[in-house]
C-alpha cells in the first residue's frame, strides 16, 4: 500500500462508503486524472477496493472498500491519533 494517495482515497471511501471517480477527482484535486486511475487499480488488484460497472449509457462506475479494505479504518485512527499527539516533535524536525 505504498504511494502518497492510497491512505486518502481509503479515507475518504471510508467516509462516503461509494464514490465514482470523478467524485473522487473533486475532493483529491491535486491528483491527476493517469494518477488517481492507477492508485485505483492498485487498490482493486489488492483487493482493498471493488470497482462496480453499471450497464447504463455513458457508463457508470463506482468504487467502495472491500471488507478487508475497511479492517484498515482503525489502522488509519491509529497512526492519525499517533501523529497528532507526536505533532509539535515532528514539525521541529522539519
Amino acid at each position: 500500500m505504498l504511494g502518497k494517495w492510497k491512505i486518502p482515497i481509503i479515507l475518504y471511501l471510508l467516509k462516503n462508503q461509494t464514490m465514482r471517480f470523478s467524485d473522487l477527482q473533486k475532493v483529491l484535486p491535486e491528483i491527476s486524472k493517469k494518477m488517481l486511475s492507477k492508485n485505483l487499480k492498485e487498490l482493486e488488484e489488492d483487493d482493498l477496493i471493488t470497482r462496480t460497472v453499471y450497464p447504463t449509457v455513458p457508463p457508470k462506475v463506482e468504487y467502495s472498500l472491500t471488507e478487508h479494505g475497511k479492517e484498515l479504518e482503525d489502522i488509519i485512527d491509529s497512526l492519525h491519533k499517533w501523529g497528532l499527539r507526536h505533532q509539535q516533535h515532528l514539525s521541529k524536525k522539519a
